[in-house]
């Protein structure tokens, strides 16, 4: 009965009640995507602010846990990002074979590194050896940089979403939502060069481990 309840209260953290919330949001920005550009763009967006709360919460109500990783790099890297990718692929079919690409790499490249991240005996997928890529020990290890990366290559699809609908209003002589796409696309840009490095690295760490087994 007491580990039932232990059980229980992982559940009922509140940094995982905010990844449940997170999860409720896309999901419904999901239902009005086709249709209704305003409230899917409040919602999923309001979704992946929250995220920069759930990290803080568990920190601050000292209620961190494996579930809660879990939960938070599920809503990252899958449930949110897949179905606005998946949206824009049909809005730009022109272009969906590149989105599509680019939700795989992001997702293979995460998935990999979290299981190399396993297999070398990491208590957590952010913490990197001491020869690992300079750009890959930075993304994980400032806070601020990773937020906003992460935020910035949000930004970039959710402002290519908007544009099907609408430039956005008038800002500095052009449309607010253009002017976001083209602010946040180098950052877009940089952080699939980082799922690059990041898929290359995770690869050739399941590669050794696979190498020193066979030597036992």
């Amino acid at each position: 009965m007491a580990e039932d309840r232990k059980t229980c209260s992982v559940y009922l953290y509140i940094p995982n009640i905010i990844g449940y919330v997170r999860i409720l949001l896309a999901l419904l920005s999901f239902y009005y995507m086709p249709t209704d550009y305003v409230r899917a763009g409040i919602l999923y967006t309001t979704s992946c602010l929250l995220d920069a709360f759930d990290g803080y919460a568990a920190r601050y109500f000292n209620q961190v846990s494996l579930f809660g990783a879990v939960l938070d790099l599920l809503t990252d890297r899958v449930i949110a990002p897949v179905g606005l990718l998946v949206t824009l692929s049909i809005l730009y079919p022109t272009y969906s074979l590149l989105f599509q690409l680019f939700l795989v790499l992001d997702i293979s490249s995460h998935w990999l590194h979290l299981h190399s991240s396993i297999l070398t005996g990491k208590q957590s997928h952010k913490t990197l050896d001491k020869d690992a890529n300079a750009l890959m020990k930075f993304y994980y290890s400032n806070r601020i940089f990773l937020f906003s990366m992460a935020a910035g290559n949000e930004l970039f699809f959710v402002s290519l979403y908007l544009l099907y609908f609408t430039q956005g209003p008038l800002f500095a002589g052009g449309g607010l939502f253009i002017i976001m796409a083209a602010a946040t696309a180098p950052v877009a840009a940089l952080k699939l060069w980082v799922s690059v490095i990041q898929l290359k690295t995770a690869v050739t760490k399941i590669v050794k481990v696979d190498g020193n087994q066979k030597h036992l």
